[in-house]
């Protein structure tokens, strides 16, 4: 329970004369955490010391209210006009999840069998009313809106791996996964000028959603230690991907899409020498849109400004390459990434003159270097883990008329620092600096973090107490620019990430003896649905 809040400035700019425009739009998010609570219950059954049974069921309650601020002064060549948007939230999310992990251990050289099967259940309900004030040319309006979403996320998996170890240098991993994801939502609106009157449904706002998406991968990791010097692990993974996505939206659409990716995978370990090791990798890998970022239903913020999703939007497959080497207690990186179709996101003009849509896109492509180094020591009384890196990253488009900027490398510094005070207490001091970014389409501003926190333990350290006091400058935030289609925009965003923690924990009889287990499987896909 609670509170907290994010802050959002946006200036959105068309010099041109012809069609001259100019936007200041403050979006204050006042939230109130009603109730936000997680539970869950879980049963072992252990066959012998070589096989269990774990059946988990699990599941969180998000209730949200407080009201959204929106305030949008726009002039253009014509007209001069303020809106004043009020939205008062009342969103419950209730998310369900059953997990079952059967593991076997097959022989004594450690090879293992290991199944699981996981539902999870997402369901939304959004039920919230706006208010609107306008004031064009010195005439107001005044408008009500009642908005309600419902919504059903159902994602179902299973999974099979088989680990054998075929000899004291050899070992190869193998598995197989399938999952099918359910989505499906139905979003009214519905207008009014007199709270008193009645409320007629905004055919043009509301809309319907649904998305069936079924993934099955197959996968497999062998590897090999030559000698004390050199070992070498190879892996790919194929996947097949079918999906049929329907909305009512902006008209209807329909369309089914199945696609396969393979994904090889190669990792080198070397020794040079007691005091020099190195590494060489390369990965492949795709990262799938969250399946709120396809659903064009609408997020109401004012009458030109919304948030949509992106029905079109490709999943971004990777591409990454790295060489490292570790001399000592100092570790070197060297890394170069590859991006087709990453994911981003814009403003972009809507169908009204002086209208725009948020929404999730794809760029072309993106060329990523990077070179790191960090050093870690520690004595009786400090701990110390310090890192420094440089990258520089190109993204290039040839869709949405992006302005092409300058390239320019980015700084991140990193120091992670524990000095303990014998029989009294530790003291944590956490800082790191990200600096300016700009990689062709847009410039990102730099931001900062320093945490301070001090730890103490009581009663043979069964209570432990931990106050840490988070961006204490208050100097993180998100700031920067990007030029897109005739569009100079501006964005600022704070968050609420400068407050006081107290955190006590109290650990009594056994209870720091577990033979517990659960494995997640369903990761990938659930962070899909939040």
């Amino acid at each position: 329970m609670g509170k907290g809040r994010e802050l959002l400035f946006t200036t959105r700019t068309r010099p041109n004369p012809d069609e001259y425009m100019r936007s200041e739009l403050t979006t204050d998010w006042k939230r109130r955490y009603n109730n936000y609570s997680n539970f869950g219950f879980g049963l072992q059954y252990t066959f012998s010391e070589k096989s269990y049974l774990s059946l988990a069921y699990s599941g969180n309650i998000e209730d949200l209210g407080g009201v959204v601020e929106s305030r949008n002064l726009i002039t253009d060549n014509t007209n001069k006009s303020f809106y004043a948007t009020d939205i008062a939230k009342n969103d419950v999310l209730l998310n369900q999840f059953i997990n079952l992990n059967y593991n076997l251990m097959t022989d004594k050289n450690g090879s293992s069998l290991f199944a699981a099967a996981q539902y999870s259940d997402f369901n939304g309900n959004i039920n919230d009313f706006i208010e609107e004030n306008g004031i064009v040319n010195d005439l107001n309006t005044l408008k009500y809106l009642k908005n309600r979403v419902g919504s059903t996320t159902d994602i179902s998996t299973v999974q099979t791996d088989f680990s054998k170890k075929i000899t004291e240098k050899d070992k190869l991993d193998a598995g197989a996964k399938f999952s099918y994801a359910d989505i499906n939502s139905a979003t009214e609106f519905l207008t009014s000028e007199n709270t008193n009157s009645d409320f007629e449904p905004d055919d043009e706002l509301s809309s319907d959603f649904s998305y069936l998406e079924k993934i099955k991968a197959v996968y497999f990791t062998y590897g090999r230690t030559f000698s004390e010097k050199l070992d070498v692990s190879v892996g790919a993974r194929g996947e097949w991907t079918n999906y049929n996505l329907a909305t009512t939206a902006r008209g209807n659409q329909q369309f089914e899409k199945s696609y396969h990716n393979f994904f090889p995978n190669l990792l080198l370990n070397f020794t040079l020498s007691e005091n020099l090791k190195g590494h060489f990798s390369y990965v492949s890998r795709i990262t799938r849109p969250r399946y709120q970022a396809l659903n064009p239903y609408v997020i109401y913020q004012d009458p030109f400004t919304t948030i949509e999703g992106n029905p079109y939007l490709l999943p971004e497959k990777v591409h990454a390459f790295e060489i490292g080497a570790m001399f000592k207690k100092f570790n070197f990186k060297l890394g170069y990434t590859y991006k087709i179709d990453p994911i981003s996101g814009a403003a972009l003009r809507g169908d009204k003159p002086n209208s725009y849509v948020l929404r999730s896109l794809n760029s072309k492509e993106e060329n990523s270097f990077f070179v790191s180094a960090s050093r870690s020591f520690s004595n009786t009384w400090w701990n110390s883990v310090n890192a420094v890196s440089t990258s520089i990253s190109k993204v290039t488009d040839d869709f949405y008329e992006y302005a092409t900027g300058p390239v320019r490398p980015q700084v991140y510094l990193y120091s992670n620092n524990t000095f303990t005070i014998p029989n009294l207490f530790k003291i944590q001091l956490l800082a790191w600096y990200l600096g300016e970014k700009s990689y062709g389409l847009r410039s990102e501003n730099d931001r900062s973090v320093v945490t301070l926190g001090i730890e103490k333990n009581f009663f043979e350290e069964a209570l432990k107490l931990n106050f840490t006091a988070n961006d204490i400058f208050n100097t993180f935030n998100v700031s920067g620019n990007y030029d897109v289609g005739q569009t100079e925009i501006y964005y600022h965003r704070t968050y609420t990430m400068n407050y006081f923690r107290l955190v006590a924990t109290y650990s009594f009889g056994n209870s720091k003896k577990t033979t517990y287990k659960k494995t997640e499987i369903e990761q990938t896909e659930n962070s899909r649905a939040r």
